[in-house]
C-alpha cells in the first residue's frame, strides 16, 4: 500500500526534471547502475521511461526493504532489485558473468556522504566505465565558492549541523576529481529548486 512506501517529497518534485537529461543522456546506455536508490522512487519512475536499459538499483543494505517495496508496488521490466553497495567499503557491484555498466546514475549523494566516500565513487566509476560511458549526478553544487541561493546556505547549514563531514560540494572541486579519472563534463544543467544534473563522458585518460 502507498503509505506503507519510504517517500521522499523532493524525489516526487524532481524526477521528472532529471528524466528530461536523462533520456538524451542516456539514449545510447544499455545497463545503468544507480548509486544510492534511496527510497526507489527515482528508480520506478525513470525505468520504465527509459525500457532500452537495465536499471540497477543499489544501497545500504538497510535500504532495501524500502526500495523493494516501491518495487513490488511499482515493477517494470527492466528493473533490477537492490544490490549492497556502500562506498566506504564494497567492490565495484555487479555479476561478472553479466555486462558491464555502461551509465552510473546518483541523486543528492554528493552533499550526503563525507567527501572521501564522494572521491571514491568517482575513482570506482571512472576506472569501471568504459570509454564513452556516461556518469549523470543530480544535486545541488555551489559556484565559484559561494551558494546560488539562500536556499542552498540554508540546507547546507542544517548538513553540517546533523553531520559535519557532508555539506554542498563545489562544483569546482567535483570537476577536478572527474578530470582526475577520466570524465569529462559534457552537461550542465540547471535543475528546479536550485539544483543541477552534471552529466559525464568517461574517456581515454591521457
Amino acid at each position: 500500500m502507498q503509505h506503507e512506501l519510504p517517500f521522499s517529497q523532493a524525489c516526487e518534485n524532481n524526477q521528472a526534471a532529471i528524466f528530461e537529461v536523462l533520456k538524451t543522456a542516456l539514449v545510447h546506455s544499455r545497463r545503468l547502475l544507480e548509486i544510492g536508490s534511496g527510497t526507489g522512487q527515482h528508480s520506478v519512475y525513470l525505468a520504465p521511461r527509459l525500457p532500452q536499459l537495465i536499471w540497477q538499483t543499489s544501497d545500504l543494505a538497510e535500504n532495501h526493504a524500502g526500495i523493494r517495496a516501491w518495487h513490488a508496488a511499482h515493477g517494470a521490466a527492466n528493473l533490477r532489485a537492490p544490490l549492497e553497495f556502500d562506498l566506504a567499503s564494497s567492490p565495484w557491484p555487479g555479476d561478472a558473468t553479466e555486462a558491464a555498466f555502461d551509465a552510473v546514475f546518483t541523486s543528492n549523494t554528493c552533499h550526503i556522504v563525507a567527501w572521501p566516500l564522494v572521491q571514491r565513487m568517482f575513482e570506482l566509476t571512472g576506472t569501471h566505465l568504459p570509454e564513452g560511458g556516461v556518469f549523470a549526478i543530480y544535486g545541488p553544487f555551489n559556484y565559484g565558492g559561494r551558494f546560488t541561493s539562500d536556499s542552498n546556505r540554508a540546507f547546507d547549514a542544517w548538513l553540517r549541523q546533523r553531520d559535519p563531514a557532508s555539506g554542498l560540494r563545489d562544483f569546482e572541486q567535483i570537476l577536478a576529481l572527474a578530470e582526475k579519472h577520466g570524465l569529462q563534463l559534457v552537461q550542465d544543467q540547471a535543475m528546479p529548486a536550485n539544483n543541477r544534473t552534471l552529466v559525464f563522458h568517461k574517456t581515454q585518460l591521457r
